[in-house]
């Protein structure tokens, strides 16, 4: 099957300036740099294939896509930053299932492939389920933030398992120090940044399957599984020995000014967890790979649940069908659709044929790594619920929790703002 699909991809080229070349208008969430790179993605596309291939980028996707949609009007592929959306178009009749064999391809090619596969299967208008999306340019949050020279100074090693973590939390504490810095503030989305631990803290600590129901609300928040979870986060968060500035700045310190703590001399905490685009807000100057560096967030040595990874990514989804849009989900099957991007900037993939060579920054290459040693992959549960409890509830709960509130309270609040959209 691979050798099938990726025929197709490689006859793009014979085709070039055919008669069968056809218009391919693109719609994305992406403007500035990353249109840059995916315009030079669908560059290597149109001239392989000979279509005539238009990007737009827009910072209202989710909304105007739905408009286009119920005009008709929809462009011929969508690429949706969140799988719940495209989800909701797919049972609506929107989205056309993607060629026969392109999840066999995805099982085969890409690292924790069954992942992949169900994040892009929904019902369809039909009520059955069907492959409707691919997956290309993904972000990984399973990160652990540190400086090497703090860990150095003090003889700390970076630890493979949850279970060496805790006790690398007690060892800091024991040595004076303070593990963490942790900060919830986000403006209007205050919270945000502990959802993400919860998370990390499922798949770390339940199965796959258990993570999905969750999501689904199939698995209540209320389960003691999920509130062992939240419960998890605040062994971390609600101990004053391990946050910086004491378990009641939590939720009042801002995300952004939360790792600032790492760079002082002495360090306020030795460890920041957050995603990939932490960096941004490092002192101006610091070199990632010199200055600071970062860990897989591990997984529980005893639970057998092997190398979880949260993240988020980008679903590309045929919208309007033509032959030029089925030759391009077929060319994002070839390595080089990857390694355009991946020479820039901004791009992890979980294809394993790409040449990790490709990287133009060490940064990527060493965080593409962890995407491909995943075991399982799982997109960021929060924005898979509905927006009044995944950016209303939720949210909130995780404020309330880090202020004192007990885990069972805080979930028996959140189940009941998903029973009140029901």
């Amino acid at each position: 099957m691979k050798n099938v699909l990726f025929a197709s991809a490689a006859v793009l080229a014979l085709g070039a300036g055919a008669a069968t070349a056809e218009k391919l208008t693109v719609f994305g969430p992406w403007l500035g740099p990353d249109q840059d790179s995916v315009e030079a993605v669908l560059a290597d596309f149109a001239a392989q294939s000979g279509h005539d291939v238009s990007y737009v980028g827009s910072d209202s996707f989710e909304q105007q896509i739905l408009v286009d949609a119920e005009a008709g009007s929809a462009p011929n592929i969508a690429v949706f930053p969140q799988p719940g959306l495209a989800s909701d178009m797919a049972s609506r009749g929107f989205l056309v299932p993607l060629q026969d064999g392109t999840g066999d391809w995805i099982r085969e090619n890409y690292a924790a492939g069954q992942s992949w596969v169900d994040l892009g299967t929904y019902a369809g208008a039909d009520g059955n389920d069907h492959l409707y999306g691919f997956f290309y340019k993904v972000d990984v949050k399973s990160l652990v933030w540190y400086i090497p020279e703090n860990f150095e100074d003090a003889g700390y090693e970076v630890p493979s398992t949850m279970e060496g973590l805790k006790n690398l939390n007690d060892q800091i504490v024991a040595d004076g120090g303070t593990p963490w810095c942790i900060g919830l503030g986000s403006g209007g989305a205050t919270g945000w940044p502990a959802t993400d631990w919860v998370e990390d803290m499922m798949l770390r600590t339940q199965s796959p399957a258990d993570y999905d129901a969750w999501v689904s609300n199939d698995l209540k928040f209320t389960d003691a599984k999920v509130v062992g979870a939240i419960e998890e986060f605040g062994a971390f968060a609600r101990n004053d020995a391990y946050v910086a500035g004491g378990a009641g700045t939590v939720a009042s310190t801002d995300f952004r000014d939360s790792p600032k703590g790492l760079f002082t001399s002495p360090p306020q905490c030795y460890m920041h967890r957050q995603a990939s685009f932490i960096p941004a807000f490092f002192p101006e100057g610091t070199v990632v790979g010199e200055d600071v560096d970062f860990f897989y967030f591990p997984a529980y040595e005893g639970k057998d649940l092997g190398r979880p990874v949260l993240g988020a990514g980008t679903v590309w989804t045929i919208t309007n069908e033509n032959q030029a849009a089925h030759d391009l989900i077929a060319y994002l099957q070839d390595p080089r659709s990857h390694e355009i991007w991946m020479a820039r900037k901004g791009f992890l993939t979980p294809h394993k044929g790409v040449n990790p060579d490709a990287f133009g920054d060490p940064t990527l290459r060493k965080m593409n790594d962890i995407l491909l040693n995943a075991t399982t992959f799982r997109f960021d549960g929060s924005d898979l619920m509905p927006g009044g409890v995944g950016a209303g509830s939720f949210w909130t709960g995780m404020v309330d929790y880090a202020g004192g509130k007990s885990a069972a309270d805080v979930a028996a609040e959140v189940q009941a703002s998903w029973d009140a959209l029901k």
